[in-house]
């Protein structure tokens, strides 16, 4: 049995990481919370710009601007979102998971240190890696989606997909892999995205008015790129949401835990205290019955 100085140290080493989680804690309850009222805040908005350009296409019999007709997949073009810190539970290693069902032939940008090491460690091929700050906003996410559509433009990669884990409560969290382009079936993946949403009602706005273009391709491929800006900055937010929320409920474990193994600990010391004063009396009585 260990004596009771070291119970003592190694209580009083406890107590300070416990401190240390509930910190944590308190900090990413904060992150959280603001995280998830921006996540909800822009879906709104996502599913409009989605139903709009899902309106506009049906305006024209045949569409053959190239981010809206399919082509032969050879390499995918996979955006990984993870994190850039650790502590937050499974949430990375279950984006990894579904990262290793992918084919060997997909291409990854990678926005985070964790995902960008992962993909290097396990020989990917990554074309690209970003950083995120804190608070993204819609000018940090432009530069990837610029990347990501002068890849597809120049035949790098055939289709833009995003891996990212998806909100759908504080105590749940999936990854999930979405396909952003190219856009040949509207339909469904703008049914999909309500789904996703917590809107199952899909009905895209119809308007009578008739629309000139000047020039169409152009403008289609501008709606575009102005939707998968937003839907990945969306997607973005939801898995900072993801983050903080897996984070909150790793460390109030951690400091749960930590409760419970002081108290074993005290348990432990008092039994020790108890045993060394027991022996004590033990050796008084033996040593005045000598006498």
């Amino acid at each position: 049995m260990a004596n009771t100085r070291d119970i003592r140290n190694r209580i009083k080493g406890v107590k300070s990481t416990r401190q240390i989680t509930r910190a944590m804690q308190m900090v990413a309850t904060s992150k959280m919370k603001k995280a998830q009222d921006e996540a909800k805040t822009g879906r709104p908005y996502a599913l409009i710009l989605a139903d709009i350009i899902v309106s506009i296409a049906d305006e024209f019999e045949e569409i053959t601007q190239s981010y809206f007709v399919q082509r032969p997949i050879r390499h995918r073009g996979i955006l990984v979102i993870g994190t850039d810190k650790g502590l937050c539970g499974a949430l990375n290693g279950n984006l990894f998971r579904k990262l290793n069902d992918v084919e060997n032939s997909a291409k990854f940008i990678a926005v985070g240190k964790r995902a960008s090491q992962f993909l290097s460690r396990t020989k990917k091929d990554l074309l690209a890696d970003f950083s995120l700050p804190d608070k993204p906003t819609f000018s940090d996410v432009r530069k990837i989606v610029d990347f990501m559509l002068r890849s597809y433009d120049e035949g790098s990669i055939d289709t833009i997909e995003i891996l990212y884990t998806s909100f759908i409560n504080t105590l749940r969290q999936e990854p999930e892999l979405m396909r952003l382009l190219p856009l040949n079936d509207l339909d469904a993946m703008t049914q999909k995205l309500h789904e996703r949403f917590g809107e199952s009602e899909h009905k895209a706005p119809k308007d009578n008015r008739e629309i000139l273009f000047e020039d169409r391709d152009a403008v289609l491929a501008d709606l575009a790129g102005l939707y998968l800006k937003q839907e990945i900055f969306q997607l973005v937010l939801e898995s900072q949401a993801s983050e903080h929320s897996a984070r909150m409920v790793a460390m109030k474990t951690a400091t749960d835990n930590a409760g419970n193994l002081i108290d074993d600990l005290a348990l432990q010391y008092n039994r020790a205290r108890q045993a060394a004063i027991t022996q004590e009396i033990l050796e008084i009585s033996a040593a005045s019955f000598s006498n």
